[in-house]
């Protein structure tokens, strides 16, 4: 094995990579993992001269997506998003998962963090955290908040809510970050938590009230909104993250070379502006860090998911 990477790197590396590379997004287009990778492949399109297809694969809240990746050619050719839902989440939540994030998925960098927004429509009645805390209480087991789905950071951030503020709530979960907003906007659903970049065009525009964000301090993005801790629910804290993660057996010189390749995108001034503005607070590292990152989230969110009994709806 130390022999054929060896050869890889002197025969092969130099001109890798030699055609375009896929990169599959565990969501649809206009989903906040779809928008960070877009920017992100578009950036490294640059670096490396090929083109990077994206490859959108919405259902079963990402699984199917990462359980293709995890079944791919181990050649460096096929890539993809991996993120706190699809390799520690949703395989805690769903049954049937058909991959070992450990096993069947090796670490190339940690991209970004993120925040969920706490959105409600304009017509709720209900304009902070405090007022949505008491008007699920006023309405046991009638107040409903949207998802992407079963096993999503916006599950997660809804079922922490409802254990820390003793309400109960009900989860309605859509294929698709897009199609919730959609329907909490039309009123189906009283609320929401959604990645930053998906929700925040819609709260700019005033089709959705912000509340709050989940993150332990203010978000750069929209500074106005304060985090749930202080509104109302003191030491909640949901920090979404994401990074890029490849076929277990791709040959480790790869894998040296597209971590490389993505921290020098994430220190284009251009690109880190533009992720900025969507929320998204870049980290950068190495295989390693990512994957210890990844090792300390999964001993956190396994004992959230066990105590607050989160399942598939």
């Amino acid at each position: 094995m130390v022999f054929a990477a060896a050869g890889f790197s002197a025969l092969a590396l130099a001109d890798y990579p030699e055609r375009p590379l896929r990169f599959i997004v565990p969501a649809a287009p206009g989903g906040s993992p779809d928008v960070g990778m877009r920017l992100l492949t578009a950036e490294l399109a640059r670096q490396m001269g090929q083109q990077f297809v994206i490859d959108n694969r919405p259902a079963a809240t990402g699984t199917l997506a990462t359980e293709a990746l995890a079944r791919a050619n181990p050649d460096g050719y096929t890539m993809g998003q991996g993120s706190i839902m699809t390799l520690i989440i949703a395989p805690r939540v769903l049954a049937n998962v058909q991959y070992d994030a450990g096993k069947d998925l090796q670490m190339v960098a940690h991209v970004y963090n993120t925040v969920n927004l706490l959105g409600v429509p304009p017509s709720l009645p209900v304009t902070s955290v405090k007022e949505l805390i008491e008007f699920a209480k006023k309405n046991p087991g009638k107040v409903m908040f949207a998802s992407a789905g079963s096993g999503s950071t916006m599950h997660l951030s809804g079922e922490l809510f409802r254990l820390m503020t003793g309400t109960q709530l009900v989860h309605v979960p859509y294929k698709a970050a897009q199609q919730a907003i959609t329907e909490m906007i039309g009123g189906q659903v009283q609320f929401m938590f959604d990645n930053m970049a998906s929700i925040l065009p819609h709260v700019k525009a005033g089709r959705v009230r912000g509340l709050g964000v989940t993150s332990p301090k203010r978000s750069s993005a929209i500074p106005e909104l304060p985090t749930i801790s202080e509104a109302g629910v003191p030491g909640y804290e949901v920090v979404p993250w994401a990074g890029v993660v490849l076929p277990a057996g791709v040959p480790r010189p790869v894998v040296a070379r597209l971590s490389q390749e993505i921290n020098r995108a994430l220190a284009v001034p251009q690109f880190r502006e533009k992720m900025a503005g969507l929320g998204y607070e870049l980290v950068g590292g190495t295989p390693e860090q990512f994957a210890a990152h990844m090792h300390r989230e999964t001993v956190k969110w396994a004992d959230i998911i066990k105590r607050s009994g989160a399942k598939a709806d």
